[in-house]
């Protein structure tokens, strides 16, 4: 028979599975539909099923280091469990409440590490190895995007271009018996090769967020005297993020998200790449970390390198007084150095469905690094001081309080 404190961690891991996949959906899809390339629906069907190939697969790592490396499994009792799944639920209330990405990896490992110190079996060695990841990764992720946006960037974005189409992408003729799937007469070849682009890095991320995050929904459960196993515990997290998926996510969908709502498509593409390789790779090492901090260090790379093209690295060091310093920030990726041309729609275009500047026939040539271009950079800021600021302490606070939360609970009850 299923004890009642089962039951009730099932239940409390089936919501932040659930909370888990509303939000992941839209962040990883937001662009895709936004642009007309899928429906709802089918952005939901697609990271459920994305979301369970990266969970059966790579996932199985970061959940064998949840709920048996860290601390032994035996420390998971069917209260200790609740407890850790509590907490990870309450990161994601007050991540939610104040609008602060905050991470549920970091959390829940936080109140695994408090009951792993109150009942004095901690494994430190991994813990420090946990803890390196944690500061390698975002520093990894804004590295890469720094090089890109000061290196790449620009030329790509000369020839590469997103449409917003009236119609969706793949239509059907339902004049017969059966209905007939064909592209969108609009849809020139381009098109046809950025919006899959779109989609497969959509389908891409989804496989991060579920080999990253189906650790956090069950990885108590599954070490707790064999409540689940392993197989259950990852197709009980891919279940919940359904729920969110097919619910919650039609919101997040539409509104896409406040923090990435001015990117443009490209750079968002740029970032899901980047932030998803980065905690892909760490999932396969069974490294539990965060899919929001690699991508968001992702957007303070790439923001800065764009920007930093005007000046040559030893200008940027040691700036001359006949040449003003320049302001290295995020609303770069908003401009082009070369002549007044627009860059693609950002996902908050097509997420308002409003339709972005036309771009020229003919596109100008990139101006060399060091070499001042006839735009001015924007001034808006996709990423402002006082944002970065509140976001990288609750990535610091939301695991530190979990440790310092959990472990006098632990200590009571063990």
């Amino acid at each position: 028979m299923v004890s009642p404190l089962t039951v009730a961690g099932i239940l409390v891991a089936v919501f932040v599975g659930f909370n888990i996949g509303g939000s992941s959906t839209g962040v990883a899809f937001g662009p895709a539909v936004g642009s007309r390339l899928v429906r709802k629906v089918t952005a939901a069907t697609l990271f459920v099923g994305f979301a369970l190939l990266g969970a059966w697969t790579v996932g199985r790592n970061v959940i064998a280091t949840m709920s048996s490396s860290i601390v032994p499994a035996t420390q998971f009792t069917p209260v200790a469990s609740v407890v850790v799944l509590f907490f990870t639920g309450a990161s994601l209330l007050v991540s939610n409440l104040y609008g602060v990405p905050a991470s549920t990896s970091m959390t829940a490992v936080g109140a695994i590490v408090g009951l792993g110190l109150a009942s004095d079996t901690l494994n430190q060695a991994l813990m420090f190895v946990i803890v390196s990841a944690w500061i390698v990764a975002p520093l990894s992720s804004f590295a890469v995007g720094l090089v890109v946006g000061r290196y790449v960037y620009p030329y790509v974005d000369r020839y590469v271009a997103f449409t917003k189409f009236d119609l969706h992408l793949v239509q059907f003729d339902r004049s017969g018996t059966v209905p007939r799937p064909h592209l969108n007469p609009r849809a020139s070849a381009r098109d046809v090769v950025g919006s899959l682009s779109v989609v497969a890095i959509a389908c891409y991320m989804a496989f991060s967020a579920g080999a990253s995050n189906a650790a956090n929904a069950v990885a108590p459960l599954v070490g707790a005297g064999g409540s689940l196993t392993v197989d259950q515990g990852v197709l009980l997290a891919v279940f919940a993020f359904g729920l969110g998926s097919f619910t919650i996510a039609h919101r997040t969908l539409e509104t896409v998200g406040d923090d990435i709502i001015e990117l443009p498509i490209l750079a968002s593409l740029i970032v899901s790449v980047v932030g998803g390789t980065v905690i892909t790779v760490l999932s396969y090492l069974g490294i539990p970390a965060s899919l929001a901090v690699s991508t968001t260090s992702t957007i303070i790379g790439l923001g800065w390198g764009r920007a930093s093209r005007a000046a040559t690295l030893a200008e940027l060091a040691t700036p001359k007084p006949e040449r003003p310093e320049v302001d290295v920030s995020t609303g770069a990726l908003l401009t082009s150095r070369a002549e007044e041309v627009p860059t693609g729609p950002t996902i908050g275009d097509v997420a308002r469905h409003e339709e972005p500047p036309e771009r020229p026939d003919e596109m100008p040539s990139v101006p060399h690094v060091g070499e001042e271009g006839p735009a001015d950079l924007d001034e808006r800021s996709l990423f402002d001081s006082g944002a970065a600021k509140r976001i990288a302490t609750m990535w610091v606070l939301t695991p530190a309080l979990a440790v310092v939360s959990s472990y006098p609970v632990f200590e009571m009850l063990l």
